[in-house]
């Protein structure tokens, strides 16, 4: 195929462009006369900013040692190899609690499969040490959720309440919950959906007929399938617009595996995630030099992906963190317009017709007794107006009360 996929990265900072190319498997120096501009035209201490930002510190370690360029200063070769000693000794951390956690779930016939975390580094990478993760992610059928989370807690978890729900939003609008364990600073999110709603996704029962089992312990330890994982990264990615390389980084790595192209074009097509498996696979295309190969064209064919392709690029530009406040306005207002963009017709119409559904800040706006939470859906259009109108001093307070989510939400649907 055509491997010319129209968006622009002229413009990308130098250290942007040698951070892309030495993840691509570029040849050696002698051999690439622009690797070797670029090598001498960087400034380090940012090159290393940037290398730490979207987590691929250690692959980009990796290839400097490979290259062993007379250009690389010393101390980022110091700097780097410190951050990767850090981030084995946590993997292998996470790894332990990741056997902890399946021998628990196991034990009280709680079927788990790991999201992400170690068990994707070494399935992707051939060593856990070579991704980055600073937690675990397991998704349970949502039926054994309250078992799971006594468990959790009685193993020294903390849950993180802060999703506030009336009515059970929380079902659809939410897809995880969080809990903390303060000895051993892990977080695990407990998932009973892969994203959040107006998302389509395979069910549960689904996805673990077609699980792979890790060999990274002697325990069972069960993750998705070649093709149910890259639905996964690819909606997980689109859904935070791909603002840092690693999620990728890690298509580029699936790519190269062995995937049944049309079994995952139908899975992609009957969950309506052409367009953002398509996106993936361009980007991965432009700044990876993944070959576009002919089995990829159905994910091409829509005009949608390539439009989504070149809306990333506003990531791309940026060192964006969504989730770590504040999140400056100029990328608050691109995200929520993007996010929609991601969505397909009929996505559109279910989430907009989702604000008739009542939210939580109905219930603080209009307490009432919970057998009543019912005339909300009547009430709903009268309460936001009151929110929307009424004095400001009053709405702060209100927040306040209400834990303040709107942050929270502005990335909750796919």
């Amino acid at each position: 195929m055509n491997n010319d996929v129209h968006f622009q990265i002229n413009d990308l900072s130098n250290e942007l462009k040698l951070i892309l190319m030495l993840l691509s498997g570029t040849d050696g120096v002698e051999e690439n006369f622009e690797l070797q501009e670029l090598l001498r035209s960087v400034d380090w201490d940012r090159f290393i900013e940037l290398s730490r930002h979207h987590r691929v510190f250690p692959s980009v370690n990796r290839k400097l040692q490979e290259i062993n360029a007379a250009e690389v200063p010393a101390f980022v070769g110091t700097m780097f190899q410190r951050d990767y000693y850090r981030n084995t000794l946590l993997m292998l951390g996470l790894s332990g609690e990741m056997e902890q956690l399946a021998k628990a779930f196991s034990e009280e016939g709680i079927r788990s499969l790991f999201l992400k975390g170690p068990v994707i580094a070494a399935d992707l990478y051939g060593d856990v040490s070579l991704r980055t993760s600073c937690d675990l992610d397991l998704l349970i059928p949502i039926k054994e959720l309250e078992q799971a989370e006594r468990i959790l807690l009685a193993m020294g978890y903390e849950k993180d309440d802060y999703i506030d729900t009336v009515l059970g939003d929380w079902k659809w609008r939410h897809h995880h919950s969080t809990f903390f364990h303060a000895d051993k600073r892990i977080k695990v999110e407990l998932h009973w959906r892969l994203n959040p709603a107006p998302s389509s996704e395979p069910a549960f029962n689904e996805l673990w007929s077609r699980k792979r089992k890790s060999s990274l312990i002697n325990r069972p330890i069960y993750y998705l399938g070649r093709e149910d994982l890259f639905l996964f990264l690819v909606s997980h990615g689109a859904r935070h617009g791909w603002s840092r390389l690693r999620w990728l980084l890690d298509i580029k790595q699936l790519v190269e595996q062995r995937l049944d192209w049309p079994a995952l074009v139908k899975l992609l097509r009957k969950h309506r995630y052409l367009h953002i498996g398509g996106q993936a696979v361009l980007l991965a295309s432009r700044l990876f030099a993944v070959p576009l190969r002919e089995e990829m064209r159905p994910l091409l064919a829509q005009r949608k992906a390539h439009w989504l392709a070149e809306d990333t690029m506003f990531y791309v530009h940026r060192m964006v963190n969504l989730h770590t406040d504040p999140v400056p306005q100029e990328v608050q207002r691109y995200h929520k317009r993007y996010l929609f963009s991601l969505l397909t017709w009929g996505q559109k119409l279910q989430f907009l017709a989702s604000f008739l559904y009542p939210y939580p800040e109905d219930a603080v706006t209009l307490p009432l007794p919970k057998p009543l939470h019912g005339l909300y859906f009547v009430l709903r259009p009268f309460l936001w107006l009151w929110r929307k109108y009424k004095p400001q001093a009053s709405i702060e307070n209100e927040k306040e009360s209400a834990g303040d989510n709107h942050e929270k939400r502005i990335d909750r649907f796919l």
